[in-house]
């Protein structure tokens, strides 16, 4: 087969890959339009599989057609049943399905005349002078690409070497009732009326879509995943002992492993390549949460090929977020704090709205220093102490 060029190639069509690529084919008027290959793995286990992705954002935003449900109320309860409900306003906090994302990108680059998707499995990315060849195998047989740079998405075989990795693991329901249970303006963001694991936290999550229609979730932070079967019987106890509600039809699942890490993840691996998105180190460490830091990344890029400068994919978090961060991991990791206490701490003494800018990486050094006096502060001080005298080991996987 030939070989076909673009400017840009893009591998893996999941949130990075996409978000990328419907930059690319809308780029700000008067920019430089690059021609991109988008390399979507054949159906299979290279494929991601379906899920939903939350994130906040203030009003209306680039995607916003593709959002399932928005809410601007947050609901956390306390270990003891406390129960803390506040507001958010200006910013919503919003759903999209991975289905639906795609169908709105799919849109756009259809209407592109210099996006070309292609689907094939690519076996090796080699660096060679001003570019990469790619060497990929099509339905076809073997197709080799080029282009000048490559974004690479594609989830890595093994996790960076890191002081403390913990996983945010998860099982969640599409559920439908006859009757209409659910608040739905109201996000249960932490439940932590769950049965908590030795380290690290355990807490349920309901994303209620209409009054007969919810996501509920359990979800740990800890080492090691569980069973399909544990999954099951922690939902099953969370929607029937501490919810309270029985007959839900479930509608679909889903699953997911996340990692929480204070690992370094390299975000160029040779002259013309670069990983984006969860490979790329675009997952915050402290909560996994990832899209909203997957859209600043790819706008980086996408703003540093418009001025013709190498597009190095910028650390989507701060300095500052990601020194915390690897203090919260190794307290909550080596067990010095109650991860259900810390977490429900933080939600009582501080407004909902400025907390999750600060886990967004929004907030000023001084509103910085205000959440981190109202964490356990002696335990903090000790955990960022030993972080300089502790090796980076490999995760040796769930």
């Amino acid at each position: 087969m030939p070989v076909l060029e673009a400017d840009v190639a893009i591998v893996g069509a999941g949130a990075a890959g996409l978000s990328l690529a419907h930059r690319l084919a809308c780029p700000a008027a008067g920019s430089h339009r690059p021609s991109v290959l988008l390399i979507s793995a054949p159906p299979g286990p290279l494929r991601p599989p379906r899920r939903t992705w939350c994130f906040w954002e203030r009003g209306r935003g680039r995607f916003d057609a593709a959002v399932t449900a928005a809410w601007q109320r947050l609901r956390v309860h306390t270990p003891s049943g406390r129960k803390i409900e506040d507001s958010i306003a200006p910013m919503y906090y919003k759903m999209i399905a991975s289905d639906d994302f795609e169908a709105l990108v799919d849109q756009h680059l259809e209407r592109s005349p210099t996006v070309r998707r292609v689907e094939a499995s690519v076996e090796a990315i080699e660096g060679i002078s001003n570019g990469a060849h790619l060497h990929t195998r099509t339905a076809d047989g073997p197709q080799t690409l080029r282009a000048r740079w490559v974004f690479d998405s594609r989830p890595l075989g093994s996790l960076p070497a890191a002081r403390t990795t913990l996983l945010q693991h998860f099982h969640g329901w599409f559920v439908r009732t006859e009757r209409p249970i659910w608040q739905s303006d109201i996000v249960e963001l932490m439940d932590f009326r769950t049965p908590q694991p030795p380290r690290g936290l355990s807490f349920g999550y309901v994303l209620p879509t209409g009054r007969h229609h919810a996501l509920v979730e359990y979800t740990e932070f800890s080492a090691q995943t569980l069973s399909r079967h544990e999954y099951e019987a922690a939902l099953h106890h969370y929607t029937g002992n501490v919810l309270g509600f029985g007959n839900l039809q479930i509608v679909s699942t889903e699953t997911g492993v996340i990692p929480m890490t204070d690992g370094v993840f390299a975000r160029r691996t040779a002259p013309s390549v670069f990983r984006i998105g969860v490979a790329g180190g675009a997952t915050r460490p402290s909560t996994g949460y990832t899209f909203a830091a997957i859209q600043r990344q790819t706008q980086a890029v996408a703003d540093a090929l418009a001025r013709g400068r190498t597009p190095l994919p910028p650390s989507a978090h701060s300095a500052r977020s990601r020194a915390m961060d690897a203090v919260m991991l190794r307290a909550l990791g080596s067990g010095r704090v109650d991860g259900a206490a810390f977490f429900a701490g933080l939600f009582t003494s501080v407004p909902m709205e400025r907390l999750l800018r600060f886990l967004d990486g929004r907030t000023r050094w001084t509103e910085d220093l205000g959440v981190g006096i109202r964490t356990p502060v002696l335990p903090m001080l000790r955990s960022a102490a030993e972080l300089s005298r502790l090796p980076r080991r490999p995760f040796p996987g769930p």
